[in-house]
């Protein structure tokens, strides 16, 4: 089961707009409401993600970093809370895990034209979607429910960061 959520007995629901105001931690794994989408989640969180980072670029870098830093933290505790209340280890409407690792790419690539940006978010989409090699092994160990739970679906994505980053320094030293 991946997406089960709030059906008591007649099969998996997606979350509601209600389900996600019933609690802070919901409001935050939900990335605000991209985690509803019906289609592609964690691609809409990641694009809501790179818009919200743009909008970023008025504040100054240290300040972004801090936001990252204390976002990390935030989305453990958001997404075990509201895997906890969704029954569920890792459900694809749980997209905060996109969001904060997301700009984390965008932090450390900046500034990047147009160009280096779209490589990143597809690269990250990619390694996201596929989990090649050590991010399947991390997407495998790491779930679970309790403190793990919360970790467990950043860990996953905090690899596909490091994965695009590692490409795009690649490309970067040998294009």
């Amino acid at each position: 089961m991946t997406d089960a959520t709030l059906a008591p007995a007649g099969g998996p629901l997606r979350p509601t707009v209600g389900f996600m105001l019933s609690h802070p931690a919901h409001l935050v794994a939900l990335g605000f409401g991209c985690g509803l989408a019906p289609l592609a989640p964690g691609t809409w969180a990641t694009l809501w993600a790179w818009l919200a980072f743009l909008a970023m670029q008025w504040w100054a870098p240290d300040q972004v970093g801090g936001l990252i830093a204390l976002s990390l933290p935030l989305g453990w505790w958001a997404c075990t809370v509201t895997a906890r209340d969704m029954k569920v280890m890792d459900p694809t409407s749980i997209v905060w895990d996109e969001i904060v690792c997301f700009w984390l790419v965008l932090w450390l690539v900046m500034p990047a034209g147009f160009s280096g940006q779209l490589a990143a978010f597809l690269l990250f989409r990619f390694f996201d979607a596929a989990k090649p090699g050590p991010i399947a092994w991390a997407d495998q160990h790491f779930k679970g429910y309790g403190w793990r739970g919360g970790f467990g679906i950043l860990a996953d994505d905090l690899l596909s960061a490091f994965c695009t980053l590692f490409v795009l320094a690649l490309w970067r030293t040998f294009a």
